[in-house]
């Protein structure tokens, strides 16, 4: 019975001190008290991630080595070539997890991809992510001399059809150097990998990712080698600009990735990749589970990956742009970590959805069919009713 009352915390009715009692009562009565009981998973999970050898599809099958060894589960990790190919699979149900990028934040507000109406804003959840010791930027084959994103103007810049993760990610930074896709020339790629293989093999000069991904080594080997753009940190315009486009981004120096070390840091900018993310509808008790998993065996996966580091318990970020799930809330309150300040700033970002979701079902009524009117009724519409409520569309 004990064992039970410890193993689900987010249903416990009970204050501190009487949990106190209880201990206490059962050391008189010489009853032996065991440790609590091992998180419950389940045998069998699948998560999605990004393509193989990046360094969130890395990090997930780290995790998942872990999850085998300590709880006997078999973790099935399925690259996605876009954020489409990642979180349709969770939408359907045909997978429990996803660690995802900032498309997380772009389906929750349903924008770009998730616009059209078959998707719409999105009831998502964060677990815990990784925020390890590098940066989310643009990198530039060395040969081609570029020093700054105003030197970007008519270079080759790739896109990647069906990923507004990294689109949106590159133009925020072109906007740094007063820059727009109508300044560079528009080349368009299936996915991730294929965007870096195509710097290495001349098709496009520049690329958006994570220093510590395993692309952005390979371009560091080849012949072109790598060299990543500066964000100024006391840029205030280049901020200005950046953060307009793609709000999710925060500063950071970086210490970690393929042509960067303590010695070569890169000032720039980043946000938490990956995240573990599920649906608000996910069960807390697995929620609650996977996420004590997770960071009580930190050691365990660690060193399986240079960013695996990000998921310490010191480097959580639990005020950014996407709530948590009451399950993991229920774990990171039962360590003393999840103040009032974090629930009042979570509860505000699950009010925003509401406000999404109601807008999303006024929409949908007008039975608008054309694909594009449809698009832009929605975002009109959702601009509309986030200011009436007091948040920030950001976009318009």
């Amino acid at each position: 019975m004990l064992l039970r009352y410890l193993k689900t915390p987010h249903k416990r009715g009970r204050k501190p001190f009487q949990l106190a009692a209880l201990l206490v009562s059962l050391t008189v009565a010489g009853v032996t008290l065991a440790q609590p009981s091992q998180p419950e998973l389940p045998r069998q999970m699948a998560w999605t991630a990004y393509n193989l050898g990046t360094t969130g599809y890395n990090q997930a099958v780290a995790i998942g080595a872990m999850l085998r060894e300590k709880y006997n589960v078999t973790l099935r990790v399925i690259p996605g070539q876009n954020d489409v190919s990642r979180l349709l699979p969770l939408k359907t149900g045909r997978v429990d997890f996803t660690a995802n990028g900032v498309a997380t934040y772009f389906a929750q507000e349903g924008m770009f991809q998730f616009a059209a109406q078959q998707w719409g804003p999105q009831p998502l959840r964060l677990l815990m992510t990784s925020n390890g010791l590098s940066n989310q930027g643009v990198a530039v084959a060395a040969d081609t001399g570029v020093t700054s994103f105003a030197e970007l103007r008519g270079r080759r810049v790739p896109y990647v059809r069906a990923a507004p993760a990294l689109n949106v990610s590159i133009e925020a930074h072109l906007a740094c150097g007063g820059l727009t896709w109508d300044d560079v020339v528009r080349v368009d790629f299936p996915g991730y990998d294929a965007k870096w293989n195509g710097i290495i093999n001349g098709d496009v000069d520049v690329g958006f990712g994570t220093t510590v991904s395993g692309p952005p080594f390979r371009l560091e080997a080849s012949p072109r080698g790598i060299r990543w753009l500066p964000v100024p940190h006391d840029d205030e315009e280049c901020w200005q600009h950046l953060q307009a486009i793609g709000p999710y981004f925060t500063p950071h120096i970086a210490t970690r990735g393929a042509g960067i070390s303590d010695d070569n840091p890169h000032e720039g900018g980043t946000y938490p990749y990956p995240l573990l993310t599920t649906l608000a509808t996910q069960d807390s008790d697995l929620a609650y589970s996977l996420t004590r998993a997770i960071n009580e065996n930190y050691d365990d996966y660690k060193d399986s990956d240079p960013g695996a580091i990000g998921w310490a318990l010191e480097s959580q970020v639990f005020q950014w742009v996407v709530p948590y799930h009451e399950g993991a809330v229920a774990y990171w309150r039962e360590i003393g970590v999840w103040t009032d300040e974090i629930e009042a700033h979570n509860q505000s970002l699950i009010q925003r959805q509401g406000v999404l979701a109601t807008a999303w079902t006024e929409v949908t009524a007008r039975g608008i069919r054309d694909a594009d009117d449809f698009v832009e009724a929605w975002e009109a519409l959702r601009a509309q009713r986030l200011e009436e409520a007091g948040f920030d569309p950001v976009w318009r």
